[in-house]
């Protein structure tokens, strides 16, 4: 099972799957994220409620206590995402599809996620965007996304969130 293939550590008095580090990050889940596509049902669901779900089309299925380290700094940040949290994914035009990926492509599934809960609740941070965003690459990272497009959707996020100066 892939479970066994992860590293499991105790901090805290908690045990954590390591799902990256390195000198400066740290990614730690209490369980693997479980996230799916929502089922629009035209036939069972209102107009509204259609509309809704493809808004956010993402839906995390369980829930996941989260940890993350800044080294660089000294800090940690723990909070939990809980069932239910819904969420648009990865924002990429769909002109970009192709050579990207589409925004519910499995390799964004985790790092959009995390990413979108900090962006919504960027206090669980100390409201360091830039630290959201380097965790949001570390994830693209470890879903084997290539270097080039790690890079740019990187540097897509940072400099949106730079012009929509949504965290200040």
């Amino acid at each position: 099972m892939f479970d066994d293939f992860l590293k499991k550590i105790n901090i805290n008095g908690k045990e954590y799957i390591e799902w990256y580090k390195d000198d400066c990050y740290g990614i730690f889940f209490s369980d693997i994220p479980d996230v799916d596509n929502k089922i629009i049902n035209k036939n069972a669901m209102t107009k509204s409620e259609i509309k809704k779900a493809k808004k956010k089309p993402l839906l995390c299925k369980n829930n996941v206590d989260v940890l993350l380290f800044d080294y660089e700094n000294k800090k940690e940040y723990p909070f939990t995402i809980k069932q239910g949290y819904d969420y648009d994914g990865a924002t990429i035009p769909k002109i970009f599809w192709k050579c990207i990926g589409s925004k519910e492509d499995i390799r964004f599934k985790i790092a959009s996620l995390l990413h979108d809960f900090l962006c919504e609740n960027h206090y669980f941070v100390d409201n360091d965007r830039y630290f959201a965003d380097k965790i949001f690459e570390r994830c693209l990272y470890v879903s084997d996304t290539c270097s080039f497009v790690r890079w740019l959707m990187f540097h897509s996020v940072d400099n949106f969130q730079k012009i929509a100066g949504g965290w200040r």
